[in-house]
């Protein structure tokens, strides 16, 4: 979940933890886009003069909901071959219990790298930059796995890709990171979770574990459809899901997790 920083969210952190507890949740981790380079797609992201902003707004939200919601403190940080050294000093900056690795296909700067006519190359591409992103011992998750489809939609065929799929998650397989459902695909383009059910199952038999996420933008997402989610790891073979904390990961079965969920108001 997200905060204003970002410039695409609403909601202070406090606000995102009024919902989590009316969902059930015993916390949440803020995993705010970090910041960048100078002038790279600085509009969707803070800024690194924001960073120690960003961290306050977190412990003060933790402060005032000591005792009701554990707030912790997370970060999505963008992915892409060069961001290494980066990142290592960002990630160095603050002691935080989750990251999640992003690559984003969508944005300007990364179309610009990868996006040179041929749409094939473009998801090969991106299904690499996967892999190579858990290879790098950067990131605990990567984060909606299969956000390419969204960019070329009506082209987007998975038993085109399927080979560049299934060597990309052999490669993650080898790393021990998580994979994330993210229930927000919901909501895109195509419109199912990220990523689908097919790849999702494939992920499972190679015994890559998932965590699960509403990549909440308004406080109202928060825990967005994770009923349908439990649901669909179930049907793909899994029976938890797991979370981080200080980095290390934990997990809850599905029956307990489904069990403690209350229903979204409205």
């Amino acid at each position: 979940m997200h905060t204003p920083l970002c410039k695409h969210a609403v909601g202070e952190p406090e606000a995102y933890a009024v919902t989590a507890e009316q969902r059930g949740l015993k916390g949440i981790i803020i995993t705010d886009h970090n910041p960048g380079l100078d002038g790279w797609s600085s509009q969707v992201r803070m800024s690194l003069a924001q960073f120690d902003r960003y961290l306050v707004l977190v412990a003060r939200a933790r402060e005032v909901w000591n005792g009701r919601i554990d707030i912790c403190l997370g970060l999505e940080s963008d992915y892409f071959p060069g961001m290494e050294p980066f990142l290592e000093k960002l990630h160095a900056r603050a002691d935080f219990h989750h990251i999640l690795g992003s690559v984003h296909p969508q944005l300007p700067y990364y179309r610009a790298l990868y996006d040179n006519g041929s749409v094939h190359a473009y998801y090969q591409s991106y299904f690499h930059n996967l892999a190579q992103a858990t290879e790098t011992s950067l990131f605990d998750t990567i984060s909606h796995p299969d956000l390419v489809k969204n960019v070329y939609p009506r082209k987007w065929r998975v038993a085109t890709v399927w080979d560049d799929i299934q060597r990309c998650l052999d490669r993650i397989a080898r790393t021990g990171v998580a994979m994330e459902l993210n229930t927000s695909g919901l909501n895109k383009r195509i419109k199912e979770m990220n990523p689908g059910p097919q790849m999702l199952a494939a992920m499972h038999e190679r015994g890559i574990p998932v965590t699960l996420g509403s990549d909440a933008h308004e406080p109202d997402r928060v825990a967005a459809d994770f009923e349908r989610a439990l649901d669909l790891l179930a049907e793909a073979g899994y029976t938890a899901v797991s979370h981080y904390l200080n980095r290390q990961r934990h997990e809850v079965g599905i029956s307990e997790a489904k069990l403690s969920l209350r229903p979204a108001a409205g």
